[in-house]
């Protein structure tokens, strides 16, 4: 009798989303978008020790993402990745999160990200919420997070929409007014 009461309370084992993933042999699927590719990169350097392009180029693929050399070195240079002497003497790719660009580049090249990412931007609040096309928003938000802005406290992600938690309603209205003319920048720049 015991053994059976011993049976009947046991719970069944639960199975992770990635059981469940390679139960079915569904492989992840992304946008092909260029933000998508760039955050793929990024993940990939940060889960894995990548010693070469063609290394990560060949992950890339695994993942259904196909592209040039020309463009994976352009890039790793976009988000700051660099080939640095690992602790246990292995050379290989690690981000570098604006460590060695200077202010002004890390101001132009967010810039750039945002002049071509962000849709339009809205402050309600302490509250910031910038709209991106659709893949995006997670590129835009880790850009914001690598900033380490004093008067924002986080960002949440979405597939199209970045929220972002700013300390108090006076300053959600500068940050909106901020990357606002941040990302119309380059566009005046270029004319357009």
């Amino acid at each position: 009798m015991a053994d059976r009461s011993v049976a009947r309370r046991r719970k069944p084992a639960r199975l992770s989303c990635v059981d469940v993933m390679e139960d079915k042999k569904t492989p992840l699927q992304r946008p092909t978008t260029r933000a998508a590719r760039l955050s793929a990169i990024e993940e990939m350097l940060l889960h894995h020790v990548i010693t070469s392009q063609s290394q990560l180029s060949d992950m890339l693929s695994d993942e259904g993402i196909e592209v040039t050399q020309a463009t994976l070195s352009r890039d790793l240079e976009e988000i700051n990745a660099t080939k640095t002497r690992l602790e246990n003497g292995t050379v290989a790719y690690v981000l570098g999160y604006g460590q060695s660009a200077t202010p002004k580049s890390a101001q132009q090249q967010m810039s750039r990200i945002l002049s071509g990412l962000v849709t339009s931007v809205a402050s309600a609040r302490n509250l910031v919420v910038v709209h991106t096309p659709s893949g995006a928003a997670q590129y835009v938000a880790s850009v914001m997070d690598r900033q380490s802005l004093d008067d924002v406290l986080g960002t949440i992600a979405g597939d199209d929409t970045v929220l972002i938690i700013c300390k108090d309603d006076q300053s959600a209205a500068a940050r909106a007014e901020w990357l606002l003319s941040i990302a119309s920048s380059n566009s005046q720049q270029s004319g357009d």
